[in-house]
């Protein structure tokens, strides 16, 4: 037709708009979760119990939210959350105890309902402590089994008890005369009974007479619920959290509390004690020290048994490897077996999803958040324990592909074989190592060494001495490493007043501050103050798939720009209209 304008050919914009829509949703339909039919066959389940555990179930949770579950849990204590599931009011519970204990000479009864026990997490129960000297925190603080069940029974009662100081020669000369404060778990609770089963196993004299004293019949064993004895000046905290910000509380110098290493590590960022174990080392509860020595754990192993996959430690507590933390353990799932009124194959489904989850790759990098993964035997046993869950969806799991880092293809604990070993001076005798611990790894600096600096602005840093040098006129002193009597220069951060002030340190029994009348005043290991208080840290945050993170940011852009591109795009064409 003579002046018709030619037809425009297509525009590759609104092409491209298309293959980006379907891209972004093939990006959206490969992310687990994403599809709203997947999404659809699961359905909440809730749970209760161990605080313990709590850290690790709270990152579990976290992160399978992504495929469409949503697990609630309430980490009310072991003991509650055995009695919930008793009563049917959640769908599982987590315990470190296992039901039919005698506790208090009251035998725990197990649910009438259908169960059974799943391993979930290893970890070591920590002492968490906060001890200053000078106004300096002490982040190297060794502890003798001895030393440390004296304390939990009201026969040590200030820091500078010459048990304390046996144990620790590096801060003998300068530990307080200030109270010692244990702080106990007022609810009932598996951290309570992993110590005490350990206390009266380990030192059954001094844990025996304790209970007498508390009222309780003797011998007293295992109990969830940690006794008191009137006016001895314990303080009782109701789940982990209660305990650890108890101690971690500025005011709250000379306290000292049990609690699982995660609490002391990622939460509150404060020291645990190291503790003695039987080859002569004192440790932590690293994750590589609960694996080696959860190697000795005995392991019920009769599936007929009521407390078939429940764990015998006496072993544990005994090994004479020099890695091996004494107080290592490991968490147990109560799931049920049964279908009940309050539990459907729907759920079924749901906790199964989630237990084949944090059975593989949960463990992961459970050691991350303070905890030690599953050796290859428990993990087995979970992965069939999970089968006998009504409703599940069974997978055929190759246990190789977990990535667990205690897995090898011999068979044998490669986290375990790869532990390293302790120190020189972290075995028992005349050193002491001052690096620091748990969640405060700066070393403890108490005292100087062999002198501040000469006419300076500051004073230099002292090393190893075991009495500090006098300071000549600098404005600040040097650090001094592990010395035992800080002179007034190599005591760190004080400031020097005369040019020979003298070695000799005296501390005040309340406020465990150093007041020698010429040293001036100490400041903190940190610039100053108390020492360092860290940020908590948010567990929920610290674990997460990058490249699949990547990829949702990477879908949502994608998702906007197809949806406001075809608007805008006709709005630009029609303006090009004649």
């Amino acid at each position: 037709m003579p002046g018709a304008r030619p037809a425009r050919p297509a525009h590759p914009r609104p092409r491209l708009l298309t293959a980006l829509a379907m891209l972004a949703a093939l990006l959206c339909c490969a992310l687990p979760g994403a599809s709203g039919a997947a999404a659809a066959t699961y359905v909440p389940i809730s749970g209760a119990g161990s605080t313990w555990s709590q850290n690790a179930l709270d990152q579990w949770r976290a992160n399978v939210k992504q495929y469409g579950m949503t697990v609630n849990y309430n980490g009310t204590g072991s003991s509650d959350g055995r009695n919930q599931f008793r009563n049917g009011t959640v769908d599982f519970a987590v315990s470190e105890i296992p039901y039919g204990v005698k506790d208090s000479g009251v035998v725990d009864p197990p649910p009438s309902r259908k169960y059974a026990y799943m391993p979930i997490v290893a970890g070591g129960t920590s002492f968490m402590y906060n001890l200053t000297i000078g106004g300096r925190r002490v982040t190297n603080l060794r502890l003798s089994g001895d030393t440390l069940t004296k304390i939990f029974t009201g026969v040590v009662k200030t820091w500078n008890d010459p048990a304390i100081k046996a144990d620790n020669p590096a801060l003998a000369a300068l530990l307080p005369a200030r109270r010692v404060v244990p702080v106990v778990r007022s609810d009932g609770s598996g951290t309570t009974a992993q110590f005490t089963a350990w206390m009266a196993d380990q030192h059954a004299d001094l844990w025996n007479a304790y209970c007498g004293r508390a009222g309780r019949d003797t011998p007293c064993g295992t109990t969830s619920n940690y006794p008191l004895v009137p006016g001895s000046g314990f303080v009782a905290q109701s789940g982990s959290n209660g305990v650890s910000g108890y101690v971690a509380q500025r005011g709250n110098v000379g306290t000292i509390t049990y609690v699982e290493y995660s609490y002391a590590v990622y939460t509150t960022g404060f020291p645990v004690a190291k503790i003695l174990n039987k080859a002569g080392y004192y440790t932590e509860p690293t994750a590589n020290n609960v694996a080696v020595a959860l190697t000795e754990a005995q392991i019920n192993e009769n599936p007929s048994s009521p407390q078939y996959l429940t764990q015998i430690l006496k072993g544990v507590y005994e090994y004479k490897d020099p890695r091996t933390y004494p107080l290592s353990s490991y968490s147990y799932m109560i799931i049920p077996t049964a279908l009940e009124s309050n539990f459907n194959e729907q759920k079924g489904r749901t906790l199964g999803a989630f237990a084949y989850y944090f059975l593989c790759q949960g463990q992961q990098h459970v050691d991350d958040l303070g905890y030690s993964p599953l050796p290859v035997n428990l993990v087995k046993a979970g992965l069939a324990q999970i089968r006998r869950v009504p409703g599940v969806s069974v997978e055929n799991t190759d246990i190789r592909g977990c990535h667990n880092p205690t897995f090898s293809t011999d068979g044998s604990n490669t986290l375990a074989k790869s532990a390293p070993y302790p120190q020189p001076c972290d075995r028992a005798g005349a050193t002491q190592c001052a690096t620091g611990t748990g969640g405060n790894k700066t070393p403890t600096v108490v005292g100087g060494g062999s002198g501040g600096g000469s006419g300076g602005t500051s004073g230099g840093n002292g090393t190893a001495g075991t009495s500090g040098g006098n300071g000549t006129a600098g404005t600040s002193g040097g650090a001094g490493t592990a010395g035992s009597t800080g002179g007034t220069g190599g005591a760190g951060g004080g400031k020097s007043n005369a040019a020979n002030s003298p070695a000799s340190t005296s501390i005040d029994p309340d406020t465990g501050q150093v007041v020698n009348g010429t040293g001036g005043t100490s400041g903190g290991a940190d610039a100053g103050g108390d020492g360092a208080f860290p940020v908590p840290v948010t567990t929920s945050s610290s674990i997460g798939g990058g490249t699949q993170h990547a990829l949702m940011a990477l879908a949502a852009v994608l998702l906007v720009v197809v949806t406001l591109g075809p608007p805008l795009l006709t709005q630009r064409l029609k303006r090009k209209k004649p």
